[in-house]
């Protein structure tokens, strides 16, 4: 039996469909490629988000239009950044094996590595305008942030983009707290925070609620009644009154 072969009955012992590629080098190039596929498409949909914003275009609404193609379009969805321990890291290795192997950059992976990266400051600026529409500072005011993972219904934080998305409202004076079912307790560089123990009235007290992961344990109409403004960075909300990025 060859190792593949051993490689195949293992995984085929729980797996339901396993994939045979060519060598371990192909394998792992093709993790590293469905990474970088979704990085690169993110970006685009965070770049689009911007200028969107700024034309009065709902994005969201023209991303539905274009997934009724029957063929040639995927939907990608805009966020406050990308987090996990795949995508932003994945595309990066890549990157710097093709700089240090060929020594030539890989321009789509840093150019989109660039983009999101700067989702996390977009969403504070959007935050502070939103603010100042309501005639209120950032420095003081109360911002509650929902859901802190880097995807929803886990409790994984690794390079989750609320975790600068808060920095970046800390150092801008706001007063932030969180709530989120799965992360009792929130460590950031400026120090630890315990989730709110009771959403509706952090939500009812806030200045301004901004949804950064849509947990299923979330009931996000309700939070509309309170009638606290909401920056929703997901979508989630779809419907008037909710401001989107």
């Amino acid at each position: 039996m060859t190792r593949t072969d051993a490689a195949a009955a293992f995984y085929g012992a729980f797996v339901d469909t396993v994939v045979r590629a060519k060598g371990t080098r192909e394998a792992e190039a093709a993790k590293i490629l469905e990474n970088t596929f979704r990085h690169v498409n993110i970006a685009l949909v965070n770049e689009m988000v911007k200028f969107c914003h700024e034309l009065d275009i709902d994005l969201w609404d023209v991303i539905d239009a274009a997934k009724t193609k029957p063929f040639g379009f995927m939907p990608f969805y805009p966020g406050p950044g990308v987090g996990g321990h795949c995508i932003p890291i994945d595309p990066n290795y890549l990157s710097y094996k093709v700089r240090a192997a060929l020594g030539y950059p890989f321009r789509f992976v840093e150019l989109a590595q660039e983009i999101n990266n700067t989702m996390p400051a977009y969403v504070a600026s959007r935050a502070a305008d939103l603010l100042n529409d309501f005639g209120k500072a950032v420095r003081g005011a109360n911002i509650l942030l929902l859901g802190v993972t880097y995807k929803p219904d886990i409790a994984d934080q690794r390079e989750s983009p609320s975790r600068p998305v808060a920095e970046h409202l800390i150092s801008k004076g706001a007063q932030v707290t969180y709530h989120d079912p799965h992360v009792p307790t929130w460590h950031l560089s400026s120090g630890d925070l315990s989730c709110v123990a009771d959403l509706n009235s952090a939500a009812a007290n806030a200045d301004l609620i901004i949804i950064l992961q849509a947990h299923k344990a979330y009931d996000l109409k309700s939070l509309t009644s309170t009638g606290t403004a909401i920056l929703d960075t997901r979508g989630s909300l779809r419907q008037p009154g909710v401001h989107h990025l």
